[in-house]
């Protein structure tokens, strides 16, 4: 018996909630993808991955050796837990088939980034009174809780933003049909851009700029000159708060900052890494305190700077480190492909503005981005950020055709 096609437009739209939905939590998204699951294989529709998938399950397969191999391997389980979050790939490629349903998608997220955006700037007015009210310097009371939106965490938060960002701005310099739309789209664009400066998360505002130069780059070339004059005037205008955070890149303040204890971080990562290069020393072993400091370099002396000491800051670092560097040649190898095969997509398209050229292009900046921000931070271990990065990359693959 045939399916109902209600079953297939069913599917698309629980695929479409399950990714859409993750910029407000994680709960709701993965209740909606466990439902998804079951309407697809219930829908007929053709069970498919992208081809990311082949990279990312030798990475999740060596995750399991390493796991294999840990001194405790019931502590690091929760990396198991977290393969399910990969099935988003199979239910987003399986369920949408055609570029005119990426789009909506795309255009999902965007509305949906927007109003959490929107909340951030809330949260980061109320931050400004309240500092004004309890008489103390807004910098310092603000760096320790900044906004989070919809996430728990201000780096979960900038890191989505950081894809709604780039979404919107290929969107506006590459997809067709846009001057209909710029009346939403731009402002659109500016909410998300004032949230993520807001955010004073470094990582990200860097792999914006990257991201952004990239995009760009491939709009029109002289507008990469000018995009250093345009962050010149911008940081010219901004808040002495945002000037502080953007002068602490360079001379940060030794404790609020937390370059230093990066720094800590990434050299004790790397004691593990020379220690234990095929394995790691297995899956969420580096949390646990007394594993961190086996490993603390000999010349650096307590109390060490202040900072979060459970992971090393650094997803490069992290990988190789807990599960050994074969783990993370695979997840960077399945980045640098996917943005290989979206650049060869882009070459034998036909000039001027396209969905696919679009989307094409969003993927090869969310990629870029995620590699630059991965440098600071540890940033596809957060749920709500792996999530929707998985899912951009099925758009990518769809549009790549």
């Amino acid at each position: 018996m045939t399916p109902a096609p209600w079953l297939r437009k069913l599917a698309l739209w629980l695929a479409l909630a399950t990714a859409g939905s993750i910029l407000l939590g994680v709960a709701w998204s993965q209740i909606l993808m466990a439902i998804a699951l079951g309407v697809l294989l219930l829908s007929g529709l053709p069970l498919r991955w992208p081809k990311i998938a082949k990279p990312l399950g030798l990475f999740l397969l060596w995750t399991l050796v390493a796991l294999a191999a840990s001194p405790d391997p019931a502590g690091g389980t929760a990396q198991i837990r977290k393969f399910y979050v990969f099935l988003v790939m199979l239910v987003v490629f399986s369920a949408v088939t055609e570029v005119k349903q990426a789009r909506w998608l795309a255009l999902i997220w965007m509305a949906i980034g927007t109003f959490t955006a929107g909340k951030g700037l809330v949260q980061y007015v109320r931050d400004i009174a309240a500092a004004k009210e309890a008489h103390v310097d807004f910098y310092h009371f603000y760096i320790a809780d900044r906004i989070s939106g919809f996430m728990s965490h201000w780096m979960t938060f900038s890191g989505q933003q950081l894809f709604v960002l780039l979404l919107l701005a290929a969107f506006l310099l590459f997809a067709p049909d846009v001057k209909k739309r710029l009346w939403i789209a731009a402002p659109a664009g500016l909410v998300v851009f004032l949230a993520l400066v807001a955010s004073d998360t470094r990582s990200i505002w860097i792999a914006a700029v990257v991201g952004g130069a990239y995009l760009l780059w491939h709009w029109r070339k002289w507008a990469v000159a000018a995009m250093p004059v345009a962050l010149g005037l911008g940081l010219l205008l901004a808040p002495t708060a945002v000037k502080t955070r953007v002068k602490s890149i360079v001379s940060p303040e030794k404790q609020t900052d937390s370059n230093q204890h990066r720094i800590v971080c990434w050299r004790t990562g790397w004691q593990m890494i020379k220690a234990h290069p095929l394995l790691g020393l297995g899956p969420d072993e580096i949390q646990k305190e007394a594993v961190f400091f086996a490993y603390l370099p000999a010349d650096i002396k307590k109390p060490l700077p202040e900072g979060y000491y459970k992971h090393l800051h650094n997803f490069y670092i992290q990988y190789a480190a807990e599960r050994g560097i074969p783990a993370t040649l695979f997840i960077t190898a399945a980045l640098l492909l996917s943005a290989w095969r979206f650049r060869k997509a882009l070459q034998v398209l036909p000039p001027g503005r396209s969905d696919r050229r679009f989307l094409l292009h969003a993927g090869i900046a969310v990629i870029l981005g995620t590699l630059v921000a991965g440098v600071f931070e540890y940033n596809l271990n957060d749920t709500e950020v792996l999530t929707m990065f998985l899912s951009m990359m099925c758009l990518g693959e769809i549009a790549a055709g």
